[in-house]
Order: C-alpha cells, then structure tokens, then sequence
C-alpha cells in the first residue's frame, strides 16, 4: 500500500513553511532531514525520553509523538530559534552553561525547549518543584538534574539567595566574577 502525501503549511522558528509530507512522517524526522534542523534529537522513537522536545502552538511537545501532517498550520519552534547560529546564546542557554547543566549535550536542547515553554506558561515564576514537574518528561542520564533545574530557577528568579554556580570551581581566596584559573577577571565579568 503506498503511503499518501499531503501538503503541509507549518511556520517553524518564525519562517513559513510550506512542503508535501507522507502521511507516516513523523515531525522529528521532518525537521531533522527536510528542514535540516539538526538540534532536535531523536533518542528513544517512542516519546520517552523528551530529547526531540519542540514547542507547537505554546506547548512543549515530543516530536517523535507527532505526525508531520498534524502540524499543518502550526506554529513550531525549535531550539535553533532561542538564539542566532554565531550570536549569544539566550538567557536559558547562558544559564545552563554557567550552571553546569549539561554533559553530553544530548538532552540539552530537549531540556531548553521544554523549560522556555514552561518560563512562558507561568504567571508566577516556578520554583523548584514546578520546575522538576516541567521537566520531567524529559530523561538526562548524565547530570543527575540538579544543575538543571538551578539553570532553570536562575532565569526564573527563584535561586535561592547566596548560590554561587561557580564557588566550586574559584581557589579559596577568590571572589566571584575572577577567574577560577588565574584569580583575575573572568570573561564577560565587570573588572
């Protein structure tokens, strides 16, 4: 039996989009291969693992769960749209390194999506608890979720006061904003 195509309008990281899908294509694989949106990942195939999250229409969705054609005349972002290929990275992105969130990276754009999704659906900043509810259809196998979720409470607003992400990493002695290495200004620190 042959597969039928359907024409698809889809606005994807604020571009419209228009394409003809088989009706078996899945939205991560569209993405990924049509579109060439590599940083949707694909990881278990059966909505388990959360790293080819997307928002569509506000939510954060899994994208291996979804149909392509479903998402004809939706709006999609992926995390390519949190920040310009060679520019800055956003506050989210920023955070998550400053916070040591990641390891391997796979989960990570997964994590971004699904954590701006739920920054934007709250009329009260989340606290931790909210935070791990958001996050929690998504699986990192490296970080044990801790960093993650004070990455996410830092935009947030709601770190608790006095948390240092980088205390760790300074030699006694060293005041925030110096170098961990070299004790003098660290990059992008005020002197």
């Amino acid at each position: 039996m042959a597969d039928s195509a359907h024409p698809i309008e889809v606005t994807v990281n604020g571009e419209r989009r228009e394409a003809v899908v088989l009706g078996r294509q899945l939205l991560v694989h569209w993405l990924r291969d049509s579109l060439g949106l590599k940083g949707t990942h694909i990881g278990c195939d059966s909505g388990n693992c959360g790293a080819c999250t997307v928002i569509c229409d506000g939510k954060a969705i899994k994208s291996c769960m979804q149909l392509a054609v479903q998402a004809d005349g939706a709006e999609i972002e992926t995390v390519e749209s949190l920040s310009e290929p060679l520019g800055p990275p956003d506050a989210l992105q920023a955070s998550f390194t400053r916070h040591h969130a990641l390891q391997c990276g796979y989960c990570t754009p997964g994590m971004l999506m699904s954590a701006t999704a739920l920054l934007r659906s709250c009329e009260t900043p989340p606290g931790q608890d909210e935070i791990r509810r958001g996050l929690k259809g998504n699986v990192c196998r490296c970080t044990g979720y801790v960093n993650i979720v004070r990455a996410v409470q830092d935009v947030a607003g709601t770190l608790p006061d006095g948390h240092d992400p980088l205390a760790h990493d300074r030699p006694s002695g060293a005041r925030s904003g110096q170098s961990p290495r070299t004790g003098g200004t660290a990059p992008g620190s005020a002197a």
